[in-house]
């Protein structure tokens, strides 16, 4: 009895020092006072934290917020600017001169029906339909009715012309060109209509010497159309019958028919990349890249218009903008000629619009690159979807070669109509 009586008092004397540092950790004074935490309450509240951390970071990543590497000052401030990952429903959020316009989309296939195509026909409807109404009038009257009609998104002056001034409306343009993916933003510095149509896009077809001047590839060369039969009635079908009509018209074209799609779609622009610097230095004549692709939409969705007389796939010109908003500026995909891209594209809707309203969707905006730094005027083109027939797509080549070569040899934007 006596010993066990020893022994118990040295346990107690051993479990001093433990019981001395667990009472100091109950009081540990922080700037608003004396908290009443353990160091186990700490150490459990810590090792929750970081797993919460990490499994947010990788299942719902918009949920992960680390102020030291997003840049944001608070968790408003990142929730501000990821809203439209977090909630796509949540739309268009607009600032003073900041566009996030919310679309869902997967890789290059954007499942997603555009306005754009319809809103141009409508507008040529509404033009042919005041142009019989001013045949009908006389005088002054006349006049007055065919300014009241188009003092809005056309100039009077000509068909399906869409007036400068109203493109140099940032919201304006945003609307009635653009659709911008969740995965980016832009601004009325980027998008300026008006130094997008002071640059000077033509190429002169004569020049001399005899090395290609356009380059048409595709890095999807594996996408086809619902009848589609073989290789020669899919995107590089097209490429094929894009080059004769091009060719036509007194340029030099290359068509590459390289595949980088196979056996994986997704790393198509990484191994296509090489080809490409290649085929750049190889041909220092080029001077006009364009990625011929085939959109992905919904099943029972048809991008068809009518183009004189014949039943056309419609398309859509893609930009992307080495923006993202949760990463910002993606200095590993650098693209110093963004802008002149985004002066070739836009040149090109334009002539779509006022030459084939409907044939054309509206620009696609996305955070990445797409390899379209190689040369200023480089584009990447989406030609119908998997539901339209091969038929529909060759038909839309004709209206595209017009397109380019309108752009191309400086006849659609001449110095007059760019403001000079």
């Amino acid at each position: 009895m006596h010993r066990m009586k020893k022994n118990k008092g040295r346990i107690w004397i051993g479990a001093l020092p433990l019981m001395c540092f667990t009472a100091a950790a109950v009081y540990v004074m922080d700037s608003s006072g004396v908290t009443t935490h353990t160091v186990m309450d700490a150490t459990v509240h810590a090792i929750q934290s970081e797993l919460g951390y990490k499994t947010a970071k990788s299942c719902i990543p918009a949920l992960a917020y680390d102020a030291s590497k997003t840049g944001k000052k608070t968790i408003y401030e990142y929730l501000e600017a990821g809203i439209g990952e977090l909630l796509p429903i949540y739309g268009y959020t607009r600032k003073k001169d900041t566009q996030l316009a919310v679309g869902q989309s997967q890789y290059l296939d954007f499942a997603m029906e555009d306005s754009c195509s319809s809103d141009m026909a409508a507008l040529a409807s509404k033009l042919a339909s005041q142009e019989n109404k001013n045949a009908s009038a006389s005088g002054d009257d006349a006049a007055q009715a065919s300014e009241k009609e188009t003092s809005g998104a056309v100039s009077s002056m000509a068909k399906n012309k869409y007036s400068r001034e109203k493109l140099n409306d940032f919201d304006y343009l945003l609307q009635n060109f653009y659709r911008v993916d969740s995965t980016t933003t832009t601004n009325g510095e980027q998008l300026n209509a008006q130094k997008m149509l002071a640059k000077d896009m033509s190429i002169d077809k004569k020049e001399n010497g005899s090395g290609p001047q356009i380059l048409i590839y595709h890095t999807h060369s594996q996408e086809r159309y619902a009848d589609s039969k073989d290789e020669s009635q899919s995107v590089v079908g097209l490429g094929d019958r894009l080059t004769e009509l091009l060719e036509q018209k007194g340029y030099r074209v290359l068509h590459h028919k390289g595949e980088y799609d196979i056996p994986d779609r997704d790393t198509a622009y990484s191994r296509s990349a090489p080809a490409l610097e290649k085929l750049v230095k190889e041909n220092p004549s080029l001077q006009v890249i364009l990625d011929l692709h085939r959109d992905g939409v919904e099943e029972g969705t048809r991008l068809v218009h009518e183009v004189n007389g014949k039943q056309t796939a419609t398309i859509m010109f893609f930009n992307g903008l080495s923006h993202t908003t949760a990463q910002g500026d993606i200095s590993y995909l650098a693209n110093p000629n963004l802008s002149d891209n985004l002066a070739f594209s836009f040149q090109m809707q334009l002539a779509a619009a006022e030459n084939y309203p409907g044939f054309s969707r509206c620009i696609y905006l996305r955070g990445y690159r797409y390899n379209l730094h190689y040369l200023p005027r480089s584009a990447l083109v989406e030609v119908g979807a998997q539901t339209n027939t091969y038929e529909e797509a060759q038909n839309a080549m004709e209206p595209l070669a017009d397109i380019m070569d309108r752009v191309l040899s400086g006849k659609q934007f001449g110095e007059m109509s760019r403001g000079k």
